[in-house]
């Protein structure tokens, strides 16, 4: 497709001027496709939208969303990935990326910026088919909704792929790759002091197979609003329903929890404290037993080895600020 722009040429001889002859400039409009292509190989949908557009621009750009956040259910290839993933059937298409903007009207803008500067003398005419990013769209180029043609999907192609287990070497360099290519990762825990109503005792749990002596608490969830409703919520699912109160943020740790020992990424864990008001302490979930340990006892349990090392700083804090008031 082209923009025909008419240009006159005006040549001097001497005292003379004449009119010398009227071009036509043949500018080209280029074709751009906005999408993300998260998906394990093209699809029918894919296929019919590029070739459709194909059909009617020499040139084709095909602009890959880029999400901030690496490796995610919803996001789980990466440009070079994808990029690969296109010219393996579309080699002469060209690929660029483009980060994903929390405004519009700035990703619109970057957009706009990214196509005119590359390709500084083409017009263009952006591609996308329902639900596509046109709605969103805020920039000055020309856009192009095409009919939806099948109902093809690519989240439904990452569920049905995510859990298939493959036997060939490349499968097992992909994950390889996967594993290494995310950012160093820190898991939030909370974990709960809870005190005696006369803050004599504090409810110590143990784990299966283990007698060393740790507070009940665990994983936030993606649920949880904050990390005080995490803790009450832990505390609920390990040691059944107390009521509680004076719930107080009392301090953050890393946790040297063997399971991340040799790992990049680690746990920090949100320590609070509160005191019993009614109810009997059960032991649920992954806690095999529970009990009230007097409070002077704890530097005792930790000299003699019977606390979990993960949770050293965890009891040094309670023995800091609440046994020596005690005295």
């Amino acid at each position: 497709m082209f923009e025909e722009i008419s240009l006159i040429f005006i040549c001097v001889k001497k005292t003379h001027i004449y009119i010398c002859v009227t071009l036509t400039q043949l500018r080209m409009t280029t074709a751009a496709i906005i999408a993300r292509f998260q998906t394990p190989f093209l699809h029918e949908g894919h296929k019919i939208l590029i070739e459709e557009v194909l059909k009617t621009h020499s040139k084709l750009v095909i602009v890959l969303g880029i999400s901030p956040v690496l490796g995610t259910t919803r996001n789980p290839f990466d440009y070079h990935t994808r990029e690969k993933l296109i010219k393996e059937t579309y080699p002469n298409v060209v690929v660029l990326p483009l980060h994903d903007d929390p405004s519009d009207v700035l990703w619109s803008q970057k957009l706009d910026t990214l196509l005119t500067e590359t390709f500084p003398y083409e017009t263009f005419n952006l591609f996308g088919s329902r639900d596509s990013f046109i709605a969103f769209y805020h920039g000055k180029l020309n856009t192009v909704e095409l009919p939806q043609h099948g109902d093809f999907n690519a989240t439904a192609l990452r569920k049905m792929y995510a859990d298939k287990v493959g036997s060939s070497e490349d499968f097992r360099a992909g994950i390889l790759y996967a594993s290494h290519n995310q950012y160093a990762k820190v898991f939030p825990t909370v974990d709960i002091c809870v005190f005696s109503k006369d803050k004599s005792e504090v409810l110590l749990a143990q784990k299966p197979g283990s007698q060393l002596w740790r507070f009940p608490g665990g994983f936030s969830d993606p649920g949880d609003n904050s990390f005080e409703m995490a803790a009450k919520r832990e505390l609920i699912e390990e040691c059944g329903a107390l009521e509680t109160s004076n719930w107080i943020y009392e301090a953050s740790y890393k946790i040297d929890d063997w399971r991340y020992k040799n790992e990049r990424d680690k746990i920090i864990t949100s320590f609070f404290t509160c005191t019993l008001s009614n109810g009997k302490a059960t032991a649920k979930d992954d806690i095999a037993h529970l009990d009230w340990i007097a409070l002077k006892e704890l530097p005792h349990l930790m000299r003699n080895e019977q606390t979990s090392p993960e949770h050293a700083p965890l009891f040094q804090h309670i023995i800091t600020h609440y046994t020596n008031p005690i005295k």
